[in-house]
């Protein structure tokens, strides 16, 4: 066999091994249709209520699946008559009794009718996210401040893409997509993310955790597995009252 023609057939078999490891064009409908995994059937909620699958951590009812940060011992905050609870100041940070990973969270959230203060002092609490990644909460309406600390910042990270809060006194909405990072021989192999939906306005699109979200110095990224939802006591008589809580695991 000549030279010549070993690197035709070389070249053919080649070929030959392309076409057959490519996937061939279907010709029929039912070719690219499936039927399982069939997705799990959930009921959305109804005026405000949690869908089907949801987890339900205050309904206003109790702080039963809460606990006080400091010492696991019962959340301090002020549980109201109309469904809610407020922070109640100097008792300290409270979070969940349940670890999460990844979620679905659901809160509401509102500052005091009466303003009393300014910048980072008025109405400032928020929400972390395996207990380490904050969505700021603060009343920002006629009250500037540093831009990524503003409300609905992911703290001193992301600056939100609009502010989008309702007026002071009045309920607000965050809906919030986490997906947590992922770890491996102690190391960050893949960052965590955050979209954020504050009263129905995309402020937070899919954006990177770059680690936690401290007032001081550079994001930390400390290995870890799933954790609380905390909830931010900010110590300045802030008055942010909580309720209708829930999330949806994504695990």
């Amino acid at each position: 066999m000549s030279k010549l023609t070993s690197k035709l057939l070389a070249l053919s078999l080649l070929f030959v091994g392309f076409i057959s490891a490519q996937e061939v064009e279907p010709t029929k409908p039912e070719q690219t249709e499936f039927y399982k995994p069939v997705p799990p059937k959930v009921t959305p909620g109804e005026d405000g209520a949690p869908p089907s699958d949801a987890i339900v951590l205050f309904d206003g009812t109790s702080l039963d699946n809460w606990i006080n940060t400091a010492d696991s011992t019962a959340a301090k905050w002020t549980l109201n008559k109309d469904g809610s609870m407020t922070v109640k100041n100097r008792t300290g940070d409270i979070q969940t009794k349940q670890d999460f990973g990844s979620v679905q969270l659901h809160i509401e959230w509102k500052s005091p009718a009466e303003v009393q203060q300014e910048g980072q002092h008025r109405a400032n609490s928020g929400v972390f996210l395996n207990g380490m990644y904050e969505v700021q909460v603060l009343d920002n309406n006629d009250n500037d401040t540093y831009v990524n600390g503003q409300v609905g910042s992911i703290y001193k990270q992301h600056v939100p893409l609009a502010m989008a809060s309702v007026p002071t006194g009045q309920w607000n909405t965050y809906d919030i997509i986490y997906h947590a990072p992922e770890f491996e021989k102690g190391q960050k192999v893949k960052s965590g993310t955050l979209t954020v939906i504050h009263n129905g306005v995309l402020i937070q699109d899919h954006v990177e955790i770059k680690g936690t979200t401290p007032y001081i110095g550079w994001p930390k990224n400390p290995p870890h597995g799933k954790g609380p939802l905390r909830l931010q006591d900010h110590g300045d008589n802030s008055r942010v009252s909580y309720r209708n809580i829930w999330v949806r695991e994504l695990d």
